[in-house]
């Protein structure tokens, strides 16, 4: 783990981590099951601090601009309500976990977690300076949200082992950690 001491208005925000983007699921992000354990840790040790966490998901229509059928590149997937839409099992989150629901409009596509969300007001109300952020997937959510969080001020620390990449082009990945650095993101 990291030497990074949490502390308070500290936040855990988790990216997406949701049955179709796991191994067997509709869109799965290749060892997007590893980073559950990791994140497992992270939820401990925030939990343990008393201190907030959040989770994201993709919380699509099931004609949403983002699937094939409708002119999007990605396959139906995290569709409201079904068994690809949920956390798994696996993932520890608590019950006072907050849930930000994205994508929810069919006609936006909705990659960070605070785009047409109320996540960033939730942030501030609760006085969070800074996020530790893990996920799915690297180049595409978990990019976004880290991003955004910046762009709104949060200083952001990437939990490294806690994120795993689509790559629909080879290196996405790679590229995306470089760009999240260069925008002010701390990795661990």
């Amino acid at each position: 783990m990291s030497h990074l001491a949490i502390k308070d208005h500290d936040a855990l925000l988790i990216v997406d981590v949701q049955n179709d983007f796991l191994d067997s699921g509709a869109l799965p992000v290749p060892e997007g099951n590893k980073v559950i354990p990791e994140l497992n840790q992270w939820i401990e040790r925030v939990s343990a601090k008393d201190l907030p966490i959040f989770a994201t998901r993709d919380w699509h229509p099931p004609n949403h601009t983002s699937f094939k059928d409708y002119g999007g590149i990605w396959p139906p997937h995290c569709i409201q309500e079904s068994h690809g839409a949920e956390f798994p099992n696996t993932l520890a989150l608590p019950k006072s976990a907050i849930i930000i629901s994205k994508g929810t409009d069919p006609n936006k596509d909705a990659y960070s977690g605070f785009e047409g969300t109320d996540l960033g007001p939730l942030l501030t109300k609760m006085s969070i300076n800074r996020l530790y952020i893990g996920g799915l997937a690297t180049d595409y959510c978990v990019k976004a949200t880290v991003i955004d969080a910046l762009k709104l001020g949060f200083e952001v620390v990437v939990i490294r082992s806690a994120i795993r990449g689509v790559d629909v082009n080879p290196g996405d990945s790679k590229k995306a950690i470089e760009e999240m650095e260069k925008n002010g993101a701390e990795f661990i």
